[in-house]
């Protein structure tokens, strides 16, 4: 499948949004979330989500499904571009809301900050797997192996620069996980 590495990615941002969700519950209950919670959801975030996965969409998924004729100025790619345009917005607030929550301890503005990523990345993903994903299949079916391989290259590339791996990430979420379920 031509979406199976963008999928991957998808399954791994869905396990940092329902740990926003707790940290949400938590917070609005009045526990305190310490700092090796926020920072790596933010990392996760603004680094994986946007960075690697983003990039990944932009620089080459997008661009192959033009190949086949889709439009990339306006139809479902021109969406997916504005709503990632929405991400980096409301990521780079939420790492403003976690570093003044952090120095401060009012967390309403992280609250609503995390609230807006919940429901955007929740409504962006379902839109993607559910619509995008689906109309790429079809498109791209004869050359998936090649989709495949050049996502994985625009992955590795964007790691590197980070100077992260992909196994750095999934090590992060499960110690978000691990993090939030020693406050429950």
């Amino acid at each position: 499948m031509a979406t199976e590495s963008l999928r991957k990615d998808h399954d791994l941002i869905e396990k940092v949004v329902k740990a926003m969700e707790v940290t949400m519950q938590l917070l609005k209950s009045g526990k305190k979330i310490p700092e090796s919670i926020l920072m790596p959801t933010i990392d996760f975030t603004k680094n994986f989500t946007d960075v690697c996965h983003h990039g990944k969409e932009e620089e080459s998924f997008f661009p192959a499904l033009g190949q086949t004729g889709m439009p990339t100025n306006m139809g479902p790619i021109a969406v997916m571009l504005m709503e990632h345009e929405i991400t980096r917005k409301i990521a780079i607030h939420m790492e403003e809301s976690a570093k003044e929550y952090l120095a401060s301890g009012h967390a309403e503005a992280l609250i609503s900050d995390i609230s807006q990523y919940i429901e955007h990345m929740s409504q962006h993903l379902w839109k993607e797997n559910n619509r995008l994903f689906m109309m790429a299949e079809m498109r791209l079916s004869g050359v998936s192996d090649k989709v495949n391989a050049e996502l994985d290259t625009v992955e590795k590339k964007k790691l590197d620069q980070l100077g992260k791996s992909r196994q750095d990430y999934e090590n992060l979420v499960q110690g978000i996980q691990s993090e939030i379920s020693k406050i429950n």
